[in-house]
């Protein structure tokens, strides 16, 4: 297939692509003012009709990238099903749909609908019965409706397939295979992955025609992160990690263990210790997940402790630090994980802590960034005894979202007068299909659910609660 691989330093302005004024209006509202890599390498190729094989990452703008071709060709009139957007979870599938209505506001009435599992069908079919532009969702859950008569795909003209190695890595081959056969030949196909394993190449063989593969170079990303790497027994890893965050008091960081078991073994032990940490892994319940995300990204909590599958989708603005509490299997996750801080010019700090059984992966690592890399023993690191870090916020639940015709100012607007409470004491608010969750400073946090429990919100009653 054709290859185009992007290595220029040069971003472009969006005003080179032959987009609406009304939409390029629109970019420049939401902050979007120059093209990242694979913006300026996709969005040409897929405005121009062509099927795309792309690689990149969480945090690279991918979205814009297939969701401008996307939206650019609907015809408004028509409430048919014209994109189909699969993402390999709910919490990613939100995040895109929120997105691509964003992208949207160029242009009135475009309908999304976002088809997920873990929450009740009854919703959305009806969504799906008053008519629908784009579906955004799930392998799973996008079958189940289409088998139940539910989901009509054939008016589709743009299929994405959103991470499709990793909704490959959670089994949804047969899914994703069943799905497109229910679209039209005649479709563009946009899939974008991180990596490309041969499942990857089998889909693209099978269901796209002629595609541009593109590969955005990202090296430049590790000139901003400064690499740390710590060796320790086994036995004093967990204290080890203790003295590393005691030391250096991160204020936000994403911990990163290689299985679920540990995952929770390291965030309780932080816990203990005194530390403000979450865990985040694939056993747990969707949305439980999801409060767990929000609470991380509202700086609800300081810690965030994962496994690979679990943070995929997740992007943090500015995130400070990564760490490695055993180095990966392999070293493209290494590279993966690292990549989550020092963006968008900002420098980072990647800290890896490791065995001497784990050495011999070090020198991989070394070898696949063409130099040695130094490391020091965990007990240079001094004990550092004092106060821990304590979260900039607390994030509150509202029992009401989006499907309750709730915005975030209307939110913002019952906090600061119904409860008195100046803007600036309140961080980021999420409005979801049935909830809201709002970051409060802690010493305020009380006033503001007690005035709104007893208050409303829109002319309606919610209840109003803290999240633990």
């Amino acid at each position: 297939m054709p290859t185009q691989t992007n290595n220029s330093p040069s971003i472009r302005s969006f005003s080179h692509l032959e987009l609406p004024r009304s939409q390029l209006d629109n970019l420049t509202q939401l902050g979007y003012e120059e093209m990242t890599p694979i913006q300026e390498a996709a969005l040409p190729l897929g405005l121009g009709g062509e099927d795309l094989i792309a690689q990149a990452k969480t945090g690279s703008g991918k979205t814009a990238a297939f969701g401008i071709p996307l939206l650019n060709k609907l015809e408004v009139k028509s409430l048919v099903i014209q994109g189909l957007v699969m993402c390999p979870t709910r919490e990613l599938s939100n995040q895109v749909a929120d997105e691509l209505r964003r992208l949207a506001r160029f242009q009135q009435n475009i309908k999304i609908v976002t088809l997920c599992g873990g929450i009740p069908m009854r919703p959305q079919v009806a969504s799906l019965e008053h008519g629908a532009h784009v579906v955004v969702g799930t392998p799973g859950r996008i079958r189940d409706h289409i088998e139940k008569g539910q989901l009509d795909l054939s008016q589709v003209n743009t299929v994405v397939l959103d991470e499709g190695d990793r909704m490959l890595e959670m089994g949804f081959k047969g899914e994703m295979i069943h799905i497109l056969g229910f679209t039209p030949e005649q479709r563009q196909t946009l899939l974008f992955s991180a990596t490309f394993p041969e499942d990857i190449k089998y889909i693209s063989r099978r269901f796209q025609k002629n595609p541009m593969e593109i590969s955005v170079e990202s090296h430049h990303d590790m000139e901003t992160i400064d690499q740390q790497f710590y060796i320790c027994h086994h036995q004093e890893k967990l204290e080890g990690l203790v003295k590393l965050l005691a030391f250096n008091g991160f204020e936000h960081a994403l911990i990163f263990c290689n299985t679920k078991k540990l995952v929770q073994e390291v965030s309780d032990y932080l816990e203990d210790r005194g530390f403000s940490a979450l865990a985040l892994h694939g056993d747990m319940e969707q949305r439980e997940r999801e409060q767990v995300l929000i609470q991380f990204k509202h700086h609800s909590t300081n810690l965030l402790v994962a496994t690979d599958v679990a943070a995929r989708g997740l992007d943090i603005e500015a995130l400070p630090a990564v760490i490695n509490y055993e180095l990966p299997y392999e070293q493209d996750t290494y590279v993966h994980r690292i990549g989550r801080t020092g963006r968008a010019g900002l420098e980072g700090v990647a800290i890896t802590l490791f065995t001497e059984k784990e050495s011999y992966k070090l020198s991989r690592l070394g070898e696949l960034q063409g130099h040695a890399l130094s490391y020091e023993s965990i007990d240079l690191i001094p004990n550092k005894r004092g106060a821990r870090v304590k979260p900039k916020y607390v994030t509150l639940y509202i029992s009401g979202g989006r499907k309750d015709k709730v915005r975030r100012g209307d939110v913002l607007g019952a906090i600061t007068q119904a409860a008195g409470v100046e803007g600036k004491y309140i961080g980021k608010i999420d409005v979801v299909d049935h909830s809201t969750y709002v970051a409060v400073e802690p010493d305020y946090a009380h006033q503001v659910v007690s005035k709104l429990n007893q208050g409303k919100i829109k002319g309606r009653k919610f209840k109003v609660g803290r999240l633990v």
